[in-house]
Parts: C-alpha cells; sequence; structure tokens
C-alpha cells in the first residue's frame, strides 16, 4: 500500500497559513520550503502541492491533483463539475464564510445594483459577476483586476467587486457596500475520476474526517473535576443544559470524577460556579479533534 499515493492540493495564498495550521490539528505534519510549490507531508500516502485557489478546479479535473481545498466562490467561477467532500468552515482570519460584495466610493451616487449600468467595475473574479449581473439585467463594463482591487473605486472604476471577511480594508479605502453577492467557505473537493477510485476515496474520506474533527475542536475545550457524590446534582446544574458529561467513581469513597466538553468561553463563565457548587481539581485542557 505504500506505493499508493493521493495528489492533494492545498491553496496557496491568503488561505495558506490558516489551512496548514487546520491540517496540522489534523495530525498531519505539513511544512514548505520558501517559494517551494512542492511542501513535505509526514503521511507517506500524500502527494502535496501548493495551487492558487483559483486555478484549483481546473487542476483537479485536468487530473494534476486528485484533491484539493478551494473556495465555493472559485468553483463557482471555474464552471466545472467537482465532488464536493466536505464544506470547512474557516478563513483567513475567522470561521466566518467570506462575502464577494460590490462596492463604491463613499461619495458615489451609486445606491444600487441597477445603477451600474454602463458603469465600469473592477474585480478577480469575471465570470460570476458578469451572469449574476445579466440575470438582473444591468450590464455594466467588467475589468480583470490583477491585485488591489479596493484602491481602483472612484478612479480606474465606477465600483469594485471583492471579496471581504470583516470590511475592514473596504473601510480604510472609504468604500460602501452595495450588495452582498456571494458567501463562500473552503470545500474540500475531488475529480469524480479519482473519487471513483475505492483507496483515494477512502483516504479522502479519512482526511475529511479529520479535518471536520478539528474544525469542530477550534472553540472548544475539555473540562475534568473531582468532587463528592453527594455534590453531583448541583454540579450538574451549572452545567450547560443538555450536556451529558462522564461520571466515574474514584477510589476515595464518596468522591467521583466528572468530565466534559463545553465551547471555551462557557468555560470561563461557570468554573467560578463549579467551584462554588463543590467542583475541586478542575482542569481545563484544549481540544485538536471532536469526531462525531
Amino acid at each position: 500500500m505504500m506505493d499508493k499515493k493521493l495528489k492533494l492540493g492545498i491553496p496557496k495564498g491568503s488561505l495558506e497559513e490558516s489551512t496548514m495550521n487546520l491540517f496540522a490539528k489534523a495530525g498531519f505534519v505539513i511544512s514548505v520550503k520558501s517559494r517551494s510549490y512542492k511542501p513535505f507531508c509526514d503521511d507517506p500516502e500524500l502527494d502535496i502541492l501548493l495551487c492558487r485557489p483559483q486555478e484549483m478546479a481546473k487542476y483537479i479535473t485536468d487530473g494534476i491533483v486528485d484533491c484539493g481545498i478551494t473556495g465555493y466562490d472559485w468553483i463557482c467561477e471555474s464552471g466545472l463539475a467537482l465532488k464536493q467532500i466536505c464544506e470547512l468552515k474557516y478563513s483567513k482570519s475567522s470561521s466566518a464564510p467570506a462575502r464577494w460584495v460590490i462596492a463604491v466610493p463613499e461619495e458615489s451616487k451609486i445606491t444600487k445594483v441597477s445603477d451600474l449600468n454602463g458603469k465600469r467595475i473592477s474585480t478577480e473574479m469575471m465570470g460570476y459577476l458578469e451572469k449574476w449581473l445579466s440575470e438582473k439585467g444591468v450590464k455594466a463594463k467588467i475589468d480583470f483586476s490583477w491585485g488591489a482591487t479596493e484602491t481602483k473605486a472612484g478612479t480606474l472604476a465606477d465600483a469594485i467587486f471583492e471579496l471581504t471577511e470583516t470590511g475592514e480594508s473596504l473601510r480604510r479605502n472609504r468604500l460602501r457596500i452595495i450588495a452582498e453577492v456571494l458567501e463562500s467557505t473552503p470545500r474540500f473537493v475531488a475529480s469524480f475520476k479519482s473519487y471513483r477510485d475505492t483507496w483515494k476515496k477512502n483516504k479522502m474520506q479519512d482526511i475529511a474526517l479529520l479535518l471536520t474533527g478539528a474544525l469542530a475542536a477550534f472553540e472548544l475545550v475539555g473540562l475534568k473535576m473531582n468532587l463528592k457524590k453527594n455534590r453531583l446534582a448541583a454540579v450538574k446544574k451549572v452545567l450547560p443544559a443538555g450536556k451529558m458529561p462522564t461520571v466515574s467513581p474514584l477510589t476515595s469513597p464518596g468522591w467521583v470524577a466528572l468530565e466534559v466538553v463545553i465551547g471555551e468561553k462557557t468555560a470561563r463563565e461557570i468554573i467560578p460556579n463549579l467551584k462554588k457548587a463543590g467542583a475541586s481539581d478542575i482542569i481545563e485542557y484544549l481540544l485538536t479533534k471532536v469526531v462525531k
């Protein structure tokens, strides 16, 4: 089995670091030398290639890689048919979806999409925008942007179609959003040909399980504590509704250990109350994966 390889594409660019961190939490050690597109992975069954997210769908359908991670936006832009294995809810700086928006300078008289008729729009995602505007009966001149798109609004273009997570960059450039067009999250996708290969399919499903388990653990922690058995009811009342803790007897008569997985912010709020309810030796620990 050691001669079998799954060719996996990892997005190069803004998602690169967060994707590497996600794989690390899932148990895969990936290292990249400076300016290299061929990372090393400690899993001998993985052959990894760094690819621009915009090109990932084409590389997958062309058979250069079997599968990869790219944004839903670039899947839509490519128009290519891919097997979606799972959605991965993470981004460069948060777990919230990124948004493609149409924005104009704050002082612009453009206030709605119909006002874009005959106007010039700068964007990196031309195909999807053209189709979207056409469905709304709007004809605009769409220019491809090679970067620094925010700076073109009001000078080289009347509006821009750009990706944002928090909107901070748009605000810094004094831009106003007039329409939210598309939400996008990373997707783990494959070619249908590769997915029909039983060994590759099983390998992809294993990776998906580990990645989604790692994501599920990002904002969770485990809590362990000791308490007298007669304080068990009081301690359970402090825990969030619906949580079913694991309770185990201790060697000391009349004492039990309790363990539960909860949100990190919730732990911060309830630990003092757990102490007051009779818990002792409370330990909070980080999780790497939660597989349901």
